[in-house]
């Protein structure tokens, strides 16, 4: 089944709650990547966790500052993912 874009229903620090519209689609898995779009900037949260028939409960990777309730959330369809090779051996990535 597709899934569909979500929206923020709730918000306190790191955690997000996002509800999604599952009539005809499904909820993001648990360890799922979502991507908020905030003018330029782009907010990454992980689904933690199903916490009723149509919300999952996030965590962003990132500051909360200026995300709000209603705003757009579009589920990436797999976990977090970061570049691998020699070239990032022994490197800190920040997303």
């Amino acid at each position: 089944m597709a899934q569909h874009n979500g929206k923020i229903a709730q918000v306190i620090g790191p955690v997000v709650d996002v509800r999604f519209d599952t009539e005809g689609g499904t909820l993001p898995e648990i360890l799922d990547a979502l991507e908020i779009t905030n003018g330029d900037q782009k907010l990454i949260l992980e689904v933690q966790k199903h916490i009723g028939e149509d919300m999952v409960r996030a965590i962003a990777m990132d500051s909360t500052d200026g995300i709000y309730r209603g705003m757009e959330v579009r589920p990436l369809g797999s976990p977090i993912k970061m570049p691998t090779g020699d070239q990032v051996k022994g490197r800190l990535l920040m997303l």
